[in-house]
């Protein structure tokens, strides 16, 4: 059965908006690279190795969801779910929210996640909250503190602590080895 043309415009405009994002955001890491590669090569490195991460992450879930087998979720699903998450980074995303959205039960929800994304629902929320303060962080003056509320974190505390997890280093130190000299 064929979707409705707005429903197909829908997911069609979801998906080059989230291509869009992932793009600006390696492209802000990429030129960060580059601005560093004379004066700062651990930084330049960073920012690299930042950069091959995101894209991995994107290559391998992508790969996954096309080769997900039944019991996963369907295109529509991930691309509403994806589009919800983002939407609402800044506040508290609840597996039931995320199951009313892909229309499935919250039972079988965790499971179909997992598979067609690669990791856990919470999981997924905290990569890409980590991935929008970055992105933040690079294109903004705003504080560590506004950054971690904007993008769902209870405070500047928790920030730290799952960046320091994630990237091995503070969000602050590294911020200040990404910022553009233009800046400085």
């Amino acid at each position: 059965m064929e979707r409705p043309y707005s429903e197909a415009a829908d997911v069609s405009s979801s998906t080059d908006l989230e291509f869009g994002s992932l793009a600006n955001s390696l492209a802000l890491l990429l030129e960060a690279a580059k601005g560093e590669i004379d004066h700062d090569q651990e930084a330049a490195k960073t920012s690299l190795a930042t950069a091959q991460f995101i894209l991995q992450s994107e290559i391998e879930r992508r790969s996954g969801a096309k080769t997900s087998t039944t019991g996963g979720l369907a295109g529509w699903q991930m691309v509403r779910i994806r589009s919800f998450i983002d939407r609402n980074l800044d506040q508290t995303i609840h597996a039931n929210d995320l199951s009313a959205v892909a229309q499935r039960s919250t039972a079988h929800f965790s499971r179909a996640f997992k598979q067609a994304f690669g990791e856990p629902p919470h999981a997924y929320i905290v990569r890409r909250r980590l991935e929008e303060a970055c992105r933040l962080m690079l294109t903004s003056s705003a504080s560590l503190s506004e950054i971690s509320l904007s993008v769902g974190f209870s405070d500047q505390a928790h920030l730290c602590k799952l960046f320091r997890k994630a990237f091995d280093q503070s969000p602050s130190r590294w911020r200040r080895e990404r910022e553009p000299l233009w800046r400085r």
